[in-house]
């Protein structure tokens, strides 16, 4: 089944938010044309080329997510994350297709003191970070009609994050330290996929937060996962300078969410009750 009528296209469609999507899209009678990798390949301009050949609704969840290896596989975060987007968003718009970029709070320094709205200036501070913005650009340069939707802190069924790092750590060591200064919304992909597909209906255009609401530090959000699922180790507190990475992370990565929720027929949840489903989910 079509939106109005309207084909949709998941590329990136068995990672982990691509996955739940597709799901989700399915709940709602809606049967979304799913590609990956091997048969596509996002930076194979023909691959794409046929994605959006019908026009439509493209939903692009395909990236380079490896925020520390793309310190040292910058070329290829950029051909990912930037030049495939850019390739995409003008095929897109000679066929005349919507584009639906994800992205991410790693565009900012995290220095602000507050939650950040769409209209503040985006600073990286990593390589990732860059491709991911140069990618936003790339494609709003490109002309094509498109929305971006920059997420943050996701986890899910399907690939690494931080809550299933945290179980495998857990597994090896029953101390555990884990940084308190670096704060954000803890948001599942299963609720990032419900907003998109309200997104559907409308197809608005622009740069629009969404995370889950409240806010909470690297380290609490370990303890609610170590209490709610009675693991028994404990779980300390350090700062990032403690664990030194390739790449640096922002401190601050708190959305504004007001935006895009006027667009929501229902209030953003809270992160505790998604967190507490998935963690019941495992």
């Amino acid at each position: 089944m079509l939106v109005n009528g309207t084909k949709i296209v998941i590329l990136g469609g068995r990672g982990m938010l691509g996955s739940d999507l597709a799901r989700t899209c399915r709940r709602r009678g809606l049967e979304p044309v799913v590609l990956d990798l091997p048969q596509f390949d996002i930076t194979n301009a023909e691959h794409v080329r046929q994605a959006v050949a019908d026009g439509g609704i493209v939903i692009n969840c395909a990236a380079y997510t490896d925020v520390d290896g793309a310190e040292c596989e910058a070329e290829l975060a950029r051909r990912v994350n930037a030049e495939a987007v850019g390739r995409l968003g003008a095929l897109a718009r000679r066929a005349d297709a919507w584009v639906l970029y994800l992205s991410t709070d790693f565009v900012f320094d995290g220095r602000l003191d507050r939650p950040y709205v769409e209209t503040d200036p985006p600073n990286p501070i990593n390589v990732y970070g860059k491709s991911k913005l140069a990618g936003e650009r790339l494609l709003a340069q490109s002309g094509c009609q498109h929305c971006i939707l920059r997420v943050e802190w996701t986890y899910g069924a399907a690939g690494n994050n931080f809550v299933t790092k945290l179980l495998q750590r857990a597994k090896a060591d029953k101390m555990l330290k884990v940084v308190d200064d670096q704060v954000g919304s803890p948001t599942a992909t299963i609720e990032v996929s419900k907003a998109i597909c309200e997104l559907l209906k409308n197809r608005p255009e622009g740069i629009f937060h969404f995370a889950a609401t409240g806010c909470v530090s690297r380290y609490g959000m370990a303890r609610f996962i170590a209490d709610k699922l009675s693991m028994g180790i404990d779980v300390a507190p350090c700062r990032s300078g403690d664990f030194p990475s390739p790449a640096a992370r922002p401190l601050n990565s708190r959305f504004d969410c007001s935006r895009i929720q006027r667009l929501l027929s229902e209030p953003i949840e809270a992160w505790q009750g998604p967190l507490e489903r998935f963690l019941r989910q495992l």
